[in-house]
């Protein structure tokens, strides 16, 4: 839509853009197009929605492990009913400080418990339910039958509608399925679900309704008081292993949802670690798991109450349910360019369910269903403001780019960042070779490494100026081991390739340099300056070491020997970004405030990018935005 600043017409031609999906627009997905495109505010308001689902699911990732450990502990007052409140909520505590301070390690070394866990789990609780459905009420079989939710909701009413809120507890989770759509095919999830996990839980859940059709006064606490006295034990132990992995679950995609966003350039930078030499996708993010943890020690600490963690974690569910819906109309829509009766129809059977739970859900706002609102709120904020501040940086280097490359980092992908003019205004000296880098992550999720750098060159030959845009998709993490390197070795492919066309050059000017700036005042002083690095200010030997009368392989002699003689040096912008006097309060507080807190306590561009300390040069500047 325009909003990320992903767009350069390099990106267009990556292969990952290319796929299966229709290329010839529908009807209704060019109005819809048409639409966003003439509308600025719909593409704002549509982001803000996105980053809506972003907070939910960053608070499902609060919410879900507070919510599993607590009930499972929860049973240790079925059998010891005088034990202190305080007892159960400080040994949740004490598991869930336990579990984040384990994430830096990674799942791979534990990963093989994590399905035998489940197994375990799903068929316990299926042979827990039919053993109370043939025990207490084998009737209760016939609740399958949709009749019984037309029956419910005509003699309950308002009533009905409202438990809606707690039932919706059994349908979270279900989400979690597209998060394996990454590691596992869809047959393979759909047979897992309807054929183990489905009819695991609903035996669960009719047993629980037969032991409560006999025992009404323990519907507090039904699920360990329906449990056979000689497995309650083992039951509970499992119970606490499941709640570990549904966590571990939330809070792997709690990393993983932060990472692409960072990507995205919506998410102050952090550090990502990679936990696994084999699985790509295993990350540990430490800023954003200590801050879980505190969160999630202060909703056990600050509730104490499933209930009202309950109320909120459906409420979270429910809206990244709902979010994904919306979206999912668009993608059909405009993505795979099917029918709008198709898109409408998916709309209109799951978005209505959804709707239905989220008004139930609403209801019980006042009743701990506020705190996911609250989660939302804040995380929305932070990435709105990150987003803006960052959009606000780059629109200001573009507007006042020099006209007309050391390492140089910078955001922009066209022309050059005023703080190289800036610098080469009051630091009239130059590498032999200046590459200027920008790092773009596009809206694919991955790049193939064959397509991972655009070379191009800046100026006429003899400066040798180049740019290189690096892509990755938003799924990746950087290499910072190797970049150096193969940064340098496509600077030479490119060479390379510029000496086999090098008989279709005139005489003075290059094949790229048709489409590179001209009149550059940076690039003539630059080229002066080299005039008389060169030549003690002789113009004719100047001439005599230009670029054609060396050739493109000589050029990329050069470069080799430049880089063993001189090592590499990075250059990168460290910008001080203030509201302009005139900006009125809202954004000022935004840019100066909150934005500036953010940068100055996010991991710095150079630690990030894995630039060395003793190589790097900061150009400081203000921005007035």
């Amino acid at each position: 839509m325009g909003l990320l600043n992903t767009v350069h017409p390099a990106h267009e031609r990556i292969s990952s853009y290319c796929s299966e999906i229709p290329t010839k627009d529908t009807r209704m997905s060019l109005l819809i197009k048409e639409f966003f495109e003439k509308h600025k505010s719909s593409r704002i308001v549509l982001l803000l929605v996105v980053f809506l689902g972003t907070g939910m699911i960053i608070g499902d990732g609060i919410l879900t492990p507070t919510m599993s450990v607590l009930s499972a502990v929860y049973g240790i007052r079925i059998k010891a009913p005088d034990l202190h409140e305080n007892y159960t909520v400080f040994i949740a505590c004490i598991i869930l400080v336990g579990l984040f301070a384990l994430q830096h390690y990674g799942t791979h070394k534990v990963g093989f418990l994590f399905a035998p866990i489940m197994l375990i789990w799903l068929l316990c609780i299926s042979g827990v339910g039919m053993y109370n459905i043939f025990c207490w009420n084998p009737r209760v079989i016939g609740a399958l039958s949709p009749y019984y939710i037309y029956n419910f909701f005509r003699k309950t009413g308002r009533i009905g509608w409202s438990s809606l809120g707690g039932v919706v507890l059994c349908l979270t989770g279900t989400e979690a399925m597209f998060a394996d759509l990454g590691h596992f095919s869809k047959l393979s999830i759909r047979i897992a679900f309807t054929g183990l996990v489905y009819p695991c839980l609903v035996l669960a859940y009719m047993g629980e309704a037969a032991y409560l059709s006999k025992n009404k006064m323990d519907i507090s606490s039904s699920f360990y008081k329906a449990i056979p006295e000689v497995m309650f034990w083992p039951v509970l132990i499992i119970a606490t292993l499941a709640s570990v992995v549904g966590s571990q679950a939330i809070i792997s995609a709690t990393f993983s949802i932060v990472s692409q966003c960072r990507a995205l350039r919506c998410f102050p930078r952090v550090k990502i670690k990679h936990t696994s030499n084999q699985i790509h996708g295993q990350i540990y993010i430490p800023e954003v798991n200590w801050m879980l943890m505190i969160s999630c020690l202060a909703v056990v600490i600050g509730f104490r109450d499933t209930r009202m963690i309950g109320n909120a974690y459906g409420l979270a569910g429910v809206t990244v349910m709902f979010i994904t819906t919306c979206l999912m109309f668009l993608i059909i829509s405009t993505v795979w360019k099917k029918n709008v009766l198709l898109a409408v129809l998916f709309f209109v059977v799951f978005g209505s369910l959804e709707l239905l739970y989220i008004s139930a859900c609403l209801g019980k706002v006042h009743h701990g269903g506020w705190l996911p609102l609250l989660f939302a709120l804040v995380i929305v904020s932070l990435m709105s403001i990150w987003n803006y501040g960052t959009m606000k940086k780059d629109a200001f280097e573009l507007e006042n780019k020099g006209p007309g490359i050391c390492l140089l980092y910078s955001n922009v992908a066209f022309g050059l960042p005023p703080m190289f003019a800036h610098f080469v205004t009051n630091f009239p000296a130059f590498h032999h070779t200046l590459i200027f880098v920008t790092l773009k992550s596009l809206m694919v999720p991955k790049v193939p490494v064959v397509e991972r750098f655009h070379v191009n060159r800046i100026g006429p030959p003899e400066l040798s100026i180049f740019r290189c845009i690096v892509r990755y998709g938003y799924k990746e993490v950087r290499d910072c081991y190797n970049f150096e390197t193969q940064l340098i070795e496509k600077v030479a492919e490119f060479l390379k390739q510029e000496s086999t066309i090098e008989d279709m050059t005139v005489r003075g000017q290059s094949p790229n340099q048709i489409s590179a700036a001209v009149g550059n005042e940076v690039c003539r002083d630059i080229a002066e300056q080299r005039r008389k690095e060169v030549s003690g200010g002789s113009g004719e030997q100047w001439s005599n070491t230009g670029f054609h009368s060396l050739g493109s392989c000589q050029e990329m002699k050069k470069l080799m020997e430049a880089r063993e003689a001189g090592g590499v040096a990075y250059m990168m912008g460290n910008p001080y970004i203030v509201a302009s006097g005139v900006s009125p309060f809202l954004k000022k507080f935004a840019i100066n405030i909150v934005y500036g807190f953010l940068r100055r306590n996010c991991r710095r561009p150079a630690i990030a990018l894995g630039v060395p300390h003793t190589s790097l040069l900061e150009v400081g500047m203000l921005y007035q935005v």
